[in-house]
């Protein structure tokens, strides 16, 4: 499901997948910081910015449930966030507002993900000279965030595979018990993956 989640959608023949990674790198994130510092009630250029993202989906041939998806997934956060603005004076005004700016930020980082493969973002970041030691931890952090994704599935399973009831109770102390064990397993091997790193020669820069 996570890989899913992180593979971007491959289209060579789109002209926005054709472009370099650091003019996309560099449009997403011209694109969110204008959004954000735009000012709450300046909704043509809400509109003008979310007419531009959906260019550029139509342009990079990227599917409409592939982007739904992804939405759907972070949106929830978005929208609990922006739940708590409804207690201020104007909350009606500042929830919407917050609403949307989040919403076409996230459009942009999606579509910039959906188009940009990971290594050709961190190959920008070191071009960038962006300290080695912060690429090097989001190289590692995309590498083994499947191999726990995976071991989370294969501890999920057996817990499931031995328990009898699904009284709700009983499901939620099981997966607070998986998550305190993945996280002791996680330190564990990112301990065992350090220790590997220095013994083959590598330096802390």
């Amino acid at each position: 499901m996570l890989r899913k989640l992180l593979h971007r959608h491959e289209n060579p023949d789109s002209p926005i997948q054709r472009l370099s990674a650091g003019a996309k790198l560099a449009t997403a994130l011209l694109l969110a910081g204008a959004t954000a510092l735009l000012p709450r009630d300046a909704w043509p250029a809400f509109a003008a910015i979310g007419a531009l993202l959906l260019a550029i989906m139509l342009l990079g041939r990227i599917p409409v449930p592939y982007l739904l998806r992804r939405l759907a997934l972070v949106e929830p956060f978005v929208f609990g966030i922006a739940l708590l603005s409804l207690l201020q004076p104007g909350g009606t005004k500042i929830f919407l507002a917050i609403l949307t700016k989040s919403t076409l930020c996230l459009f942009a980082v999606i579509l910039l993900g959906a188009t940009t493969s990971f290594s050709e973002l961190l190959a920008v970041l070191r071009r960038a000279r962006v300290p080695a030691i912060f690429v090097t931890t989001l190289a590692l952090m995309y590498r083994y965030l499947f191999v726990i994704a995976d071991e989370a599935m294969r501890m999920r399973r057996a817990r499931q595979s031995r328990q009898f009831t699904r009284h709700r109770a009983h499901v939620w102390r099981s997966l607070a018990t998986v998550a305190s064990q993945l996280f002791i397993r996680s330190t564990e091997r990112a301990e065992r993956i350090y220790a590997a790193m220095c013994a083959r020669g590598w330096e802390q820069k």
